[in-house]
């Protein structure tokens, strides 16, 4: 009998799911973006179970719905279901507050005491931010209870604006997917989903009055293959958003307090309105679908009444489903030809009296109009427009708000004239750009290098600039094209964890930013990535290898780090490392030739290794002065020309030097009186970035560093079309003594008539000289 009376507990036991065992894990508030303040409370803190309820103040459906979210957060993060109340006075429970006294809207505070977790925010969406610290500060998923420090947590965002931008319109990602990259964005405290919809490669939004627009305008016949644009793998390619499932993900960012902007880019990157409706081009056509990338020359005609008709009633129409205050128009990469061959648009320019002046054209003159037009049917409406900083060419619009991109420069400048500013400058916001320098085991991207320190390292206000100025400088936002991204888990591959670096731009000041500290916290993101199902990319786990040159102790340094200081092993003889190898304590110092490899390890397993081989020559480590207008964006320190490494085939990875509007000059000391008889510059071109091969080269030597004599010389033909790779000028010689050597590139002055930039001075790219 008492055998039966254990086995009915024992099921009952199981029926219940009370008496199953759950282990016990501790919060960590080293959450990204980090709090502004986090005071360590006295005595215990709170214990998170099944037990627990999430509590709302009885008629806020508001904050009803964060505590829904946050009990769909908490579930597979504790794998439990929490309960939601609108009994703020029950016990053992995390409390929903939204009337925190400050003067930033979204500011919260987080109180963590015996027996409740009380969030509170200065409005719904502040409290929403505040659930995510508790929602992030559970380090792991699993069966388990969580323990929370007793503490006191306050924290507020640096920018109103904190955007994410996705482009549907080149590949097309069905509304589930949609709201998983919202769900990401809400994940790194964002609040604004820039939503680019419409492009020459596909119109991805239904419109009731146009319907040809997804009838024909989202559909092409196939797509270019690579970067090969004159390729076409055949496949049709289409899809489109009806205006119920826009208003879907309209709603569903709501919940999570983030405003969709939706962009329908104007007056360019249009064909998928003009095979549309090809009445509204300055040729009527025929158009198509654009199968390749780039920017087309056939935009809306200015000139053409029914251009401003569809205009008027597209932007009514995106009014009508998206809520939000702004409304995107482009406004970028609006080639001017067609307007100025065409007879409709030069009437349209003699009607409005637009003249060229030293600063637009006409035509540029008549984009602004075009975009001033578009900025008044939105008034009416009561929004406002943000354009890409193009739209800056002819005059800004009156109350049209910036979106920098080709840099910082003109955001800057836009906030100085009073306008707001949206920074997204490529070199530390362009997502679509490789994220690591092994391309081989990369997916696609479109190009460049941006790495997730260059990310975080991003600082959107100059010190220069006076409150009145910084106050216009409204936030920061991400941009990821999908030219070259098919896949939404390539996507997601891209965006993370760059996503988490922009985060902390966007969120803390300044002063609260240090990357070692990012680093050792991502990990715990990391973990949310997994729950979520969402990709990433796994590198960042991966060592950091920096090979630099000591020009005193005349010595090449290996450093190596990783991103939770896991141990590093390293070998200098090829072989593969293990954790029987050497350990990486200090820099490593290289004489001679090597190929040095290392590899992390984390419970016994390696990370993928990462290689370099350094060749020394005469030059290494020695002494170098370089002369020439070196551009401020390519401006590593001289000493990469004499580090034994030679530079990659992607220009912006801060290896290479980039020469503008004259040539490199290096003079290196030997040190020595030394025998010499080659000198070798490593260089990279990518003509259509503007690169060329160098025009010349020279070499002189001398005794003293003060009187030279040329030794060799040598001029190259210029590329007849496009070209990109790696060169080596090598200039042999008879062998001459000297202490002192000195190599002049020249770069091209005048681009051949073929490149777009005929007549424009090149850059000329040099990452390693070798002397012999």
């Amino acid at each position: 009998m008492k055998q039966f009376l254990a086995f009915a507990a024992g099921s009952l036991c199981l029926l219940l799911t009370g008496c199953s065992k759950r282990s016990m894990v501790e919060a960590s508030y080293n959450v990204i973006p980090l709090p502004k303040s986090v005071t360590a409370g006295t005595g215990e803190g709170f214990t998170l179970t099944p037990a627990t309820v999430l509590a709302y103040p009885a008629g806020n459906d508001t904050l009803r719905r964060n505590a829904e979210l946050m009990a769909e957060y908490l579930k597979p993060l504790i794998e439990a279901d929490i309960k939601v109340t609108d009994d703020t006075a029950s016990k053992d429970a995390i409390v929903l507050l939204s009337n925190l006294k400050a003067e930033n809207p979204e500011a919260y505070t987080v109180n963590v005491a015996p027996g409740r977790i009380t969030v509170n925010g200065a409005t719904a969406a502040g409290n929403f931010y505040g659930l995510q610290t508790v929602r992030k500060a559970i380090p792991s998923a699993g069966k388990h209870n969580v323990t929370f420090p007793a503490a006191e947590i306050s924290d507020f965002p640096r920018f109103p604006y904190r955007g994410c931008h996705l482009d549907v319109a080149r590949h097309f990602f069905p509304i589930d997917s949609v709201k998983m990259f919202i769900d990401l964005i809400a994940l790194h405290n964002g609040n604004r989903f820039h939503w680019h919809l419409t492009e020459d490669q596909g119109w991805r939004l239904e419109s009731k009055k146009y319907p040809k627009l997804t009838e024909i305008g989202s559909k092409r016949s196939g797509t270019c293959i690579g970067h090969d644009f004159s390729t076409n793998d055949s496949v049709p390619y289409g899809g489109f958003y009806t205006q119920d499932e826009a208003r879907e993900i309209v709603k569903y960012a709501a919940e999570r307090h983030i405003t969709v902007i939706p962009e329908i880019d104007l007056p360019g990157h249009m064909l998928g309105a003009l095979a549309s409706y090809p009445e509204m081009g300055c040729t009527g056509g025929p158009y198509e679908v654009w199968t390749r990338w780039g920017v087309s020359d056939d935009v809306l005609c200015a000139g053409n009444d029914t251009t401003y008709t569809f205009i008027a009633d597209i932007l009514n129409e995106l009014a009508d489903i998206f809520p939000s205050e702004y409304i995107h128009i482009g406004g970028d990469e609006s080639p001017k030809v067609r307007w100025e061959a065409c007879p409709k648009c030069q009437a349209k320019i003699s009607e409005l009296g637009l003249k060229s002046d030293d600063h637009s054209t006409k035509e540029q003159k008549l984009q602004t109009h075009v975009m001033s037009f578009a900025s008044d049917v939105l008034a009416k409406r009561g929004r406002k427009i943000i354009g890409w900083e193009e739209m800056m060419e002819g005059g800004l619009p009156e109350g049209a708000s910036v979106m920098a991109w080709l840099g910082e420069g003109s955001g800057l400048k836009a906030a100085k004239m009073g306008h707001d500013a949206i920074m997204t400058p490529l070199q530390y916001c362009y997502f679509d750009y490789y994220q690591a320098l092994d391309k081989e085991n990369e997916p696609d991207a479109i190009g460049g290098y941006l790495p997730i320190q260059n990310v975080y390292n991003y600082e959107p206000i100059p010190a220069s600039f006076t409150p009145e100025e910084a106050a216009h400088i409204k936030g920061v936002q991400s941009n990821l094209w999908t030219e070259y991204i098919p896949t939404f888990s390539q996507a997601l591959y891209m965006e993370l964890p760059r996503l988490a670096a922009l985060c902390e731009v966007q969120w803390l000041d300044p002063s609260q930013k240090d990357f070692s500290n990012f680093s050792r916290r991502l990990p715990q993101l990391i973990n949310h990535y997994e729950v979520l199902g969402a990709n990433y990319a796994k590198h960042v786990f991966n060592v950091t290898g920096k090979i630099a040159a000591d020009t005193t102790a005349h010595v090449v340094k290996a450093t190596y780090t990783t991103l939770d200081d896991a141990p590093v092993h390293y070998t200098l003889d090829g072989t593969d490392p293990t954790e029987q190898s050497p350990l990486y304590k200090e820099p490593v110092s290289i004489t001679e030739k090597a190929v040095i490899k290392a590899a992390a390890f984390r419970n016994g397993k390696p990370s993928k290794i990462v290689t370099d081989t350094v060749v020394p020559s005469l030059s290494t480590a020695r002494p170098i002065k370089i002369e020439g207008n070196v551009h401020p964006k390519y401006n590593a320190p001289a000493e990469v020309l004499v580090d034994g490494i030679a530079g990659p085939a992607t220009f912006n990875t801060g290896s290479w030097i980039g020469f503008y509007q004259s040539p490199m000059v290096a003079t290196i000391d030997l040190g020595t009186p030394t025998k010499v008889s080659s000198v070798t510059a490593h260089t990279m071109f990518e003509t259509g970035s503007w690169i060329f091969p160098a025009e010349s080269m020279t070499v002189a030597v001398s005794a003293d560093g003060k009187t030279f004599t040329e030794v060799a010389a040598q001029k190259y033909p210029l590329p007849t079309a496009h070209e990109s790779g790696l060169r080596n000028f090598t200039l042999t010689f008879l062998g001459v003594e000297a202490r002192y050597v000195k190599v002049t590139l020249g770069c091209v002055m005048a681009m051949p008539d073929w490149h777009p930039g005929k007549g424009a001075p090149s850059f000329v790219f040099v990452d390693e000289l070798t002397i012999n």
